[in-house]
């Protein structure tokens, strides 16, 4: 990792950096005052677990002593997203050799954000400028997960309300993505599939389905909407 690839990373992360402090802070917060858990746990859950939406699930599941077959299961229908995101950048990975996979393990909703609409600088290796930016994203996950951890333990907070800083961040991310993204068709469709799995299975029930029905689409679709998408991506003149 050279000087000019960090940069260049860095400035492409500043908003992950502001909403993982954020966000982080509130989960090591939670981690300690409802849990009782402290720093070491909320930064080691931060290195090897890194699952944003998981972590803030698991102060609930660890605070009330859930089983392990609860936790297999709110994990799968937590972060069955997940395998989504991999295959659509198996591309963008190909060649990275053992950063591989580091960059399958660190693909959150916000890297994945950044990786999928990235525009490599001039004069930077793209390979070296993914892996940058994967681990800047997990070191501002860890460090705000530190610091609202040693915070909680130091300082009385309410905690109430204080788990919607994640879903702020996904609606950041989320209007980000409308307003630059070449194509508003995998929004649209993706929005239309979670209202009709809502509709028809709850709320509670609507992840797998909609993200099965999301799957068959782009699979059934793809003919139809790949071409659209890259005449889109042209005119805008994005790098793929």
């Amino acid at each position: 990792m050279n000087k000019k690839t960090f940069q260049a990373a860095l400035s492409a992360t500043i908003p992950v950096m502001l909403g993982y402090l954020s966000i982080g802070i509130a989960f090591g917060v939670m981690l300690q005052t409802q849990a009782g858990y402290n720093f070491l746990w909320a930064g080691g859950m931060s290195v090897i677990i890194y699952a944003g939406s998981m972590q803030y699930l698991a102060v609930d599941l660890l605070a009330r002593g859930a089983g392990l077959l609860e936790v297999v299961v709110m994990t799968l229908l937590v972060n069955s997203r997940h395998m989504v995101y991999g295959l659509s950048m198996l591309t963008k990975f190909k060649g990275m050799g053992k950063r591989k996979w580091y960059m399958i393990f660190s693909l959150t909703d916000e890297t994945y954000a950044l990786l999928s609409s990235a525009r490599v600088p001039v004069g930077v290796e793209p390979k070296s400028y993914y892996f940058t930016i994967a681990l800047l994203d997990q070191s501002y996950w860890i460090m705000g997960s530190l610091i609202g951890a040693v915070a909680g333990s130091l300082i009385p907070f309410s905690t109430q309300g204080i788990d919607f800083a994640m879903t702020a961040l996904f609606v950041v991310i989320c209007t980000d993505q409308w307003l630059t993204y070449p194509t508003r068709i995998p929004a649209i469709l993706g929005a239309a599939c979670a209202l009709v799995a809502l509709i028809l299975v709850g709320a509670s029930n609507m992840l797998i389905p909609a993200m099965l029905a999301l799957i068959l689409i782009f699979f059934i679709g793809r003919k139809q909407i790949e071409p659209k998408f890259d005449v889109m991506k042209t005119a805008n003149g994005q790098e793929g």
